[in-house]
Parts: C-alpha cells; sequence; structure tokens
C-alpha cells in the first residue's frame, strides 16, 4: 500500500500535497486490537479509507475535500 500511496503522490504532482505516517500497529496494544488482521490500514483525517489494498478511487476523493 504504501508504494501505491507514493505513485499517487508522484502522479499528484503538487495538485494535491500529503504527507504519509506509516505507524507500527503491532506496537500500540489498543491499535493491534482494533486493526487485528485488517493491516495495512489507510487512514485520512481519522476516517479509514481502505486496508490490504489501496482503493486509490476513494483516496482521490477524499483528497479533493483538501484540494
Amino acid at each position: 500500500m504504501l508504494a501505491a500511496l507514493e505513485r499517487l503522490r508522484g502522479e499528484l504532482g503538487g495538485q494535491v500535497a500529503f504527507d504519509i505516517e506509516v505507524v507500527d500497529v503491532d506496537a500500540d496494544p489498543a491499535l493491534a486490537r482494533r486493526y487485528d488482521e485488517w493491516v495495512p490500514v489507510l487512514e485520512i483525517g481519522g476516517e479509514e479509507l481502505c486496508h490490504y489494498f489501496l482503493d486509490e478511487a476513494k483516496v482521490r476523493e477524499v483528497l479533493g475535500r483538501f484540494g
């Protein structure tokens, strides 16, 4: 998912800038309980967008709200 996000960021260029923060879910017991087998998971602004694979359409939709 990280590689797909990096490709998307490169594709969007300066249109919409975003940072990527990688969090080790297993290092936080609360996150480990919450996400368990759903890793990797992508959240933007506290909104869970996808897990396992990047839902590019959903990410573009949400980023459009910030652009």
